[in-house]
């Protein structure tokens, strides 16, 4: 079912334009249904309207239709700074021309200067004329050839875009066992495994691997009932000492978050910024950035193990905060480091927006799972 498709792993193509440049209208014609209001009305979106949906070729996307750039009513301005913020997650953006030439050539810049594909399109063109080289032309008279035509250029920018981008690319081959050791905590959500190792598992198997999955208590049990040691351990990054204590020698080990690290971020920046934390001091500031929403608990990582871990180094005097969700600093010079969760929750354009901001502005920026590994003295022992 394409609703069960987790956000974070759908490609997100952002729709942008004019007021009343016919953004609603061609998403409704890619939906097939009535996703946005449609209304001659100027500013008649306001916030980004996200539509999940699986586009042929394409598989699972979401669309995000968003308000007019050159909104000029009251609250235009802050719509425009929505759309700025949806552009995190854009993978691939579709500008509608024809409307605005300055405006678009504002976003066309925009677009460039964060690497994002473009698909440009003209909206009713049938009664607009000449369509220039590169555009798609569409028309509400034949919506059904509109649809193709974006969708055929969608895939044509999407496949010159794409890399080889999985959870555990050059880590394993078909018919390893992969020993998986997750602990359960009060973290873990009561019936259910997290994110990460859900999406592990269904990779491993994917690839034609045995997942062995234990917790950290029954790991040695585990061990035993196998022939031969286990091509990899992936472990929660909370018990890296105790899993490596016991690891096989011939057996390399990773964590999920280390995993995550590389699959959704830039892990040459992260664990080159690790070393920012040898030079943290009483004073010091580190914002701790979390993707999902959770209420924490007494045992919460982010919020409670790694705080304590980062002052029994520096002192009681480090200065800790944090931002959840969306929320996340446009100016980050006043932070020593910046320690990202695994990012579950966010699409990879997402963390890699986080990413080149911290880089541009010259800050450390690492991930929970390289921050644990180095602070465990294990960061030079673990594959990723």
């Amino acid at each position: 079912m394409i609703q069960t498709v987790a956000s974070a792993n759908r490609t997100h193509i952002i729709v942008l334009g004019a007021c009343n440049s016919g953004k609603s209208t061609l998403v409704n014609m890619l939906t097939g249904q009535r996703t946005s209001l449609v209304s001659d009305i100027p500013g008649t979106t306001t916030d980004p309207v996200r539509k999940p949906m699986e586009l042929p070729g394409l598989g699972a996307c979401v669309l995000i239709d968003t308000a007019g750039f050159n909104d000029e009513s009251e609250l235009g301005g802050r719509r425009v700074d929505s759309t700025r913020q949806a552009l995190d997650t854009a993978d691939i953006a579709i500008l509608l021309t024809g409307h605005d030439e300055a405006g678009e050539a504002q976003w066309r810049r925009e677009l460039e200067k964060r690497k994002i594909p473009v698909v440009e399109v003209v909206s009713k063109a049938d009664l607009r004329g000449v369509v220039p080289k590169g555009s798609v032309a569409t028309s509400i008279q034949r919506p059904e050839e509109s649809r193709e035509g974006v969708i055929e250029a969608l895939l044509r920018v999407m496949s010159s875009d794409t890399g080889d981008v999985s959870l555990l690319r050059g880590l394993v081959d078909a018919g390893d066992v992969v020993l998986l050791v997750m602990p359960q905590d009060s973290q873990a959500p009561a019936g259910r495994l997290i994110l990460p190792q859900v999406q592990t598992i269904r990779e491993l198997l994917d690839r034609g691997c045995v997942p062995v999955c234990c917790t950290p208590t029954t790991m040695p049990r585990a061990l035993e009932g196998l022939s031969s040691s286990p091509a990899l351990i992936i472990t929660d990054s909370q018990v890296f000492k105790e899993v490596y204590a016991m690891k096989p020698a011939d057996s390399r080990l990773t964590s999920f978050s280390i995993l995550m690290a590389a699959y959704k971020g830039d892990i040459d920046y992260f664990v080159e910024s690790s070393s920012a934390i040898e030079r943290l001091r009483e004073g010091s500031r580190v914002l701790i950035a979390e993707s999902c929403t959770h209420a924490p608990k007494n045992e919460d990582i982010g919020r409670v193990k790694i705080p304590a871990m980062l002052r029994r180094k520096t002192g009681e005097g480090l200065e800790i905060e944090f931002v959840r969700g969306q929320d996340f600093p446009d100016d980050l010079t006043p932070y020593s480091l910046v320690v990202h969760c695994g990012g579950c929750m966010f699409n990879r354009r997402h963390i890699l927006s986080r990413v080149e901001r911290a880089r541009r502005q010259r800050v450390p920026m690492t991930n929970y799972g390289i921050l644990l590994a180095r602070l465990s003295g294990i960061l030079a022992k673990v594959v990723y």
